[in-house]
């Protein structure tokens, strides 16, 4: 009888040993996983600190550290390239902008040359559109390599949408006259305010207008709206037929609804109006509807600092 008593305490006692031995064990991993998660938020400038007893549990996590080490040094190796890469964009637009500056000035004193003939006139024209249409890029490129390498924050303070909106129109009515369109400007019948930065704020419009300029073929109608706890502001133009424009994708950098990119510009104006708009705690949208084209960016009608 004293035998089979003892085995049965032999087992006993090994199954609380197990049972501790995998409660220690999940504890241990549980440590391991926030640990984890601390270091990704961190951006795995962090390695493991946990103290394990377990010989195999020690060295996966000696595996996990080397492996957090070389995902650093790629980061690290990542933002140097991007840095890099953006410096030299920015580099390049702007050695562009005065030799394109240049031959733009030099092809208008060409043009006005009463000597030269009807068909050296119209090479200077298909010239100083092609000259155009890279300085913009140009600009383009100079505006985001500006935007995305400046960290600053955005000056804040109460606009009065409504008359930013009207001295904009204003502004812009040369450009569109010219461009043959026709504007019809819907207010509310009050002031609409908003938190933002002014000058942000007439940059989202021009690229905003710009877009509208590229693709409407005779009207466009600019919306202001508000909210309880925002104010918005679209931009709106009619499409032609045929015309695919993918809205969840309209915003991302470098997308263009005519492929065959005939139209001036490199495709970023409207990513520049997002990266303008995230500045200020805003945020943009755009839908298609009935043959239209809705753009347009929602701002905050509270400060959410002084909330």
């Amino acid at each position: 009888m004293i035998f089979p008593v003892v085995i049965i305490i032999l087992l006993f006692l090994l199954c609380i040993r197990l049972c501790t031995y995998i409660i220690h064990l999940k504890v241990n991993m549980k440590n391991i996983q926030e640990e984890l998660a601390l270091t990704r938020d961190m951006n795995y400038n962090r390695q493991l600190t946990v103290d394990l007893t377990d010989e195999n549990l020690s060295a996966m996590a000696a595996e996990i550290n080397l492996n957090l080490d070389y995902q650093k040094k790629l980061k690290s190796q990542s933002e140097a390239a991007e840095i890099s890469l953006k410096q030299s964009v920015s580099d390049i637009a702007h050695d562009l902008r005065t030799p394109l500056t240049v031959i733009s000035g030099n092809l208008q004193m060409l043009k006005d040359d009463s000597s030269i003939s009807d068909s050296a006139r119209e090479y200077i024209r298909i010239c100083e559109e092609k000259c155009s249409a890279m300085k913009i890029i140009a600009d383009d490129f100079f505006q985001l390599s500006v935007l995305e390498s400046d960290f600053s924050s955005a000056e804040l303070r109460s606009v009065n949408l409504t008359n930013e909106l009207m001295q904009f129109v204003a502004d812009n009515e040369a450009i569109i006259r010219k461009n043959n369109l026709k504007p019809e400007i819907i207010f509310p019948d009050k002031s609409v305010f908003a938190y933002a930065d002014p000058s942000l704020i007439a940059r989202i419009f021009g690229n905003l207008l710009n877009n509208v300029i590229k693709y409407a073929s005779d009207s466009f109608r600019i919306v202001l709206s508000e909210e309880e706890e925002s104010a918005s502001v679209t931009f709106i133009n009619r499409i032609a037929a045929g015309t695919n424009i993918d809205t969840n994708q309209i915003f991302n950098r470098t997308y263009r609804a005519d492929k065959s990119r005939n139209s001036s510009g490199a495709g970023i104006g409207l990513y520049i109006v997002k990266l303008l708009a995230e500045k200020q705690g805003a945020k943009v949208f755009a839908c298609a509807d009935k043959g239209e084209l809705h753009i347009g960016v929602k701002l905050n009608k509270q400060n959410e600092e002084t909330v």
